[in-house]
This record gives structure tokens, C-alpha cells and sequence, in this order.
């Protein structure tokens, strides 16, 4: 972050595109793009308390008074990585108390759990140790119906009621991902998510991803990795996937996450946004965004705050958050949240006793 305080200091905040356009350059695909998207929403922030408005009016006003979220961070602890574990454990989702109406479950190679569940998964199963990486390669049959055994447990819990959306990879390949997805039609799955690229993969590959859409009626979908809309490009403009999920926090920022998700809609790509680890003012540049977004919008992912604490941190959201799997647009200035110092200091580690300026 401080490597952009050259950039910004002495710059009026309020313009936004103007900053915008000295520091863009200088990021990349996840996680390197996450300071630059920082700093865009937090002069958005500024931009609305300067102005007296919330955010949603200075993106062009609100689309709809409440937004959807989808459940990607709560979570409970499962006891076994078997098809009726999965079952209890989306039982338990489907009784929440933000009441979701999608809910999304890392499967296959994002699940390494599951994919260790029963010896000989897939084809290459080197022992690697260090820190978390995604494996991948060709299932073996026995993994593939593993892993779609666990789907179809989950799914008959959630019935109608509650959509299911899997995070899947990435790893697959195409030849699995193409059965899989097929496998999955009946079941009305929401969307395949990452199927061949993404998390932390620097490149989007819209060739092969428009393989797997082009044969299934399975939706696909892509994007949370994805820096700036110019790497969007390819997969819009090929609909080589039927759902983008950009994630505000690593895309960008909320204006360029709604350029790119008006982009999708002209081509007839829906926009589920991806935001797991967006924190609490995350939270609420979402929210914010979401209210702004065109009618392909589905869902935005709930963040949480990790530990407890920061909502004792983070002033100004409502109680509760979420009402029946969705959060009212509410009309504060700027994001509508400020943060707490003075409690933020009682959680300081002693080597950071130093982080926030002397008053």
C-alpha cells in the first residue's frame, strides 16, 4: 500500500479517475491487485461523505433497494468428507440465520479435503508439502463420482428452496470438467465456478473455458482472480462463460467491477461478484455497488468478519446485516461505516503498537 503514497498524497481525493489513472497500471492479478482496488473504494468513501450522498447515488443511483448475497464464508465444521456429511453440513447452511437463498460449496480441487477423502482421486496426486496450493489433473472414476456424489447430497437437502453454486477449481480437466457439468444438469445447479482457471491463477484462458460452456447448459462461470477489464475482454466478448465474478477488492474497485459488469450484460453474461475475504468495509462498498449494478446481477458473496471483533471495529452497519438472504441499501454518506480507532487499539499485537498515527 505505501508503495502508492507517492501517487496520492496532494491529490483532491474526489477526483477519482484522475488517481485512478496514475495508479491502475501498477497492479496485477490477484492478490496484486488488491491495494489499488483498496485505495479506489476507500476515495469513493471520501468522495460520498464529501458530497453528503451514499456511494450507490455517485455510481449512478440504485437498480433495487436490497441486495442479494450469497453464503460463500459461513461456516460450520464439517465431521467427515462423505456425501452425508456434506448433507448435514448444508443443513445446517440452509438454517442460517442470514437466510440465504444461494449458497456456494468448494468442491473438487478447491476442496483438498474432499479430494483426500478416499485414496487414488485423481491420476497425479504428488506429495507436496509447503504452504496451500491447488493440485489438478485427470480424475480417476472412482473420484469423479465422489465428488459428484457429495453435490447430490447437498443438492437434495437444499430441494428447490435454496440455490447451489460450487467452487470447483481450479485444475479440472477439460474432459472432466465438460462431465461433470453435464452430470450436474439435472440437478439445476446454479453455476460451476472456476472450473479450469482461477483463484490465484494469472490468466483467464477464455478458449478453453468457452469449450466447457459451449457444452453444457450447466452455467460456468469464472473471474474472481481477474485484474482490470481489460482482461475481461476475451471471456465477454468470446461468452466463453455464462457468469462473471469479479471481486471488487482485487478487480479494481466498485466502478471498474460495474464497467465490466454493464460490459457482460451486453453480451448476455450474468455478474455474481466474489468476496469472501472483503472484510466489513467490504461489506459495505458491495453493498453499495451491488445497489448500482445492471439487471444481470445475482448475488454478491457475504463477507464476515474475521476474528468477531471487527464488529466492534467497524461502525455502521445494520443489526441485523442480512434479512432472508438479503441486506437493505441504506442511504448514509460515503459507505455508510466508519472505523473505530480507539477499539481497533485494544487489539494491536505489541510489535504494532506504532500502526496508527499519534492524535
Amino acid at each position: 500500500m505505501l508503495f502508492y503514497k507517492q501517487y496520492v498524497i496532494g491529490e483532491d481525493p474526489t477526483n477519482i479517475e484522475r488517481i485512478m489513472l496514475k495508479i491502475r497500471r501498477m497492479g496485477a492479478f490477484k492478490p496484486w491487485g488488491s491495494a489499488v482496488s483498496a485505495i479506489e473504494i476507500a476515495l469513493w468513501d471520501i468522495a460520498g461523505k464529501v458530497a453528503g450522498l451514499p456511494v450507490y447515488k455517485l455510481l449512478g443511483g440504485k437498480v433495487r433497494d436490497q441486495v442479494r448475497i450469497y453464503n460463500g464464508g459461513v461456516r460450520f465444521p464439517m465431521t467427515g468428507q462423505m456425501p452425508q456429511d456434506y448433507a448435514e453440513n448444508m443443513a445446517k447452511m440452509k438454517e442460517a440465520k442470514e437466510g440465504f437463498t444461494l449458497i456456494k460449496q468448494a468442491v473438487g480441487f478447491h476442496n483438498p479435503a474432499m479430494m483426500k477423502a478416499i485414496p487414488d482421486m485423481w491420476y497425479d496426486e504428488p506429495a507436496r508439502n509447503g504452504a496451500p496450493h491447488m493440485d489438478a489433473g485427470l480424475m480417476t472414476e472412482r473420484g469423479f463420482d465422489h465428488v459428484l456424489s457429495c453435490v447430490e447430497a447437498m443438492k437434495k437437502v437444499l430441494g428447490h428452496e435454496i440455490g447451489l453454486a460450487l467452487d470447483c477449481g481450479p485444475g479440472w480437466a477439460v474432459k472432466d470438467a465438460i462431465a461433470f457439468a453435464r452430470a450436474l444438469e439435472p440437478l439445476h445447479i446454479t453455476r460451476v465456478e472456476d472450473i479450469i482457471t482461477g483463484d490465484y491463477t494469472p490468466y483467464p484462458n477464455a478458449e478453453v473455458f468457452m469449450e466447457v460452456t459451449n457444452a453444457t447448459s450447466t452455467p460456468i462461470h469464472t473471474g474472481e482472480e481477474i485484474y482490470l477489464r481489460e482482461n475481461f475482454k476475451d471471456l465477454i466478448e468470446k461468452q466463453a462463460v455464462n457468469v462473471i465474478g469479479p471481486d471488487p477488492e482485487d478487480v479494481g474497485g466498485i466502478a471498474e467491477l460495474k464497467w465490466i459488469a454493464e460490459y457482460a450484460n451486453l453480451h448476455g453474461i450474468l455478474v455474481a461478484p466474489h468476496g469472501i475475504f472483503d472484510g466489513l468495509i467490504g461489506l459495505a462498498a458491495h453493498v453499495h455497488m451491488a445497489a448500482a449494478l445492471p439487471q444481470n446481477y445475482i448475488a454478491f458473496e457475504y463477507p464476515i468478519g474475521q476474528p468477531n471483533w471487527w464488529y466492534d471495529i467497524v461502525e455502521g452497519l445494520p443489526h441485523p446485516i442480512a434479512k432472508k438472504g438479503f441486506i437493505e441499501v441504506w442511504d448514509k454518506p460515503g459507505l455508510g461505516v466508519t472505523f473505530n480507532v480507539a477499539a481497533a487499539k485494544t487489539h494491536l499485537r505489541d510489535e504494532d503498537r506504532d500502526f496508527f498515527p499519534a492524535e
